[in-house]
């Protein structure tokens, strides 16, 4: 019973397995001794996807509920530990009865996409398998959990410092740079949220969840049903269903302000998208930048006030409600990476001076 279903493809074999192959340290691997069962099971050179399936199974007691970490609409998420000790995380799609996967498009794309890119903020797959019984893709395991957990937990949001969450931004700003910017075709994730954020044990961010996924082909329809999450989807989506890159962008522009104020900002963003440009600065807007941030932690130092107050300035303008005045992931990155001083202190920022300039 092999962790790769071999309907899909000789080629999608040899791409996965080349693909796991990169992500594990070789050196190690090959000069690893002792008995075979403590070797990393996922390297292409003991790979054994009959014995991986029979431990991932044993080691979830059958997918108990008592190893499950994440439930979505058409997955649920277990750890398991390997007999090397080796964490992993288990994403086993729902199946209907007498319907099958509840989103086989879904499982088909997240592993395409996961086959074809590699970022070290973006989640590792290391296999998956296709069965009558399961079907199930495994990941890499990140311990610190969802940016949604974090945020939405007072406890674990206070450990979110402004120096982290600035980092937490940057790194899924760089993702989204390299598969907007550096892939080709370029990769649209279709559904950046604070669920789809994974974060390690130093915190370093991870994009995840793939299924919604799409690449954007020249000379191809780019066009599609709807997909996403509710309060991060783009507004055109509204009323045309042609995916661009410009769609995650107003995915980070929301999930930014999320990170910022500490929870979903969906009043401030129907504020925002309430006020052309074109339209008198309403007073709405005259509330202080220093107001609206996240009170859980303390202020920011003057540094990271810099960085506060320019994170918030990229993420009003990625939440524009005309596409083509977006910026890209590309000047995002670039921005946010290069880190320009403020030409104004925090306690002086408005969110009308950050949504005008």
């Amino acid at each position: 019973m092999l962790i790769v279903f071999p309907t899909l493809g000789t080629m999608l074999f040899c791409v996965l397995l080349l693909f796991v192959a990169l992500t594990r340290k070789s050196s190690k691997a090959r000069t690893e001794s002792g008995c075979d069962r403590n070797k990393d099971p996922f390297a292409i050179w003991s790979f054994d996807g009959k014995m991986v399936y029979k431990d991932i199974v044993k080691a979830t007691e059958d997918f108990s509920a008592h190893y499950c970490i994440g439930v979505g609409g058409n997955a649920s998420v277990f750890g398991a530990e390997m007999p090397n000790g080796q964490i992993v995380a288990v994403k086993k799609l729902h199946t209907q009865e007498n319907i099958g996967l509840s989103s086989p498009e879904g499982f088909r794309n997240e592993i395409l996409a996961l086959t074809e890119i590699r970022h070290r903020n973006i989640v590792k797959l290391y296999g998956f398998c296709s069965h009558a019984l399961h079907s199930f893709l495994v990941y890499e395991f990140l311990e610190g959990g969802s940016l949604l957990d974090r945020l939405s937990n007072d406890e674990k949001a206070m450990n979110l410092k402004w120096i982290t969450r600035i980092r937490i931004l940057t790194d899924v700003a760089n993702a989204l740079f390299y598969m907007h910017h550096d892939r080709s075709p370029p990769i649209i994730h279709r559904d950046i949220s604070s669920k789809n954020v994974l974060l390690d044990s130093e915190n370093v961010a991870h994009i995840s969840d793939f299924g919604c996924a799409r690449f954007l082909k020249p000379h191809s329809s780019n066009w599609t049903t709807f997909a996403g999450t509710y309060g991060y989807a783009a507004p055109e989506l509204a009323y045309t269903m042609e995916v661009t890159e410009k769609c995650d962008v107003y995915s980070f522009g929301v999930l930014a302000l999320e990170v910022i104020v500490g929870k979903h900002p969906s009043d401030l963003i129907s504020i925002l998208l309430s006020t052309p440009s074109s339209m008198p600065k309403p007073k709405s807007l005259d509330i202080m930048l220093k107001d609206v941030l996240d009170k859980r932690i303390p202020p920011p130092t003057l540094q990271e006030a810099e960085d506060v107050v320019l994170a918030a300035k990229l993420a009003i303008a990625c939440v524009h409600t005309s596409p083509q005045f977006r910026p890209t992931m590309q000047q995002v990155s670039g921005h946010i990476s290069r880190k320009k001083s403020a030409s104004k202190s925090l306690s002086l920022v408005t969110l009308s001076e950050l949504l005008y300039s």
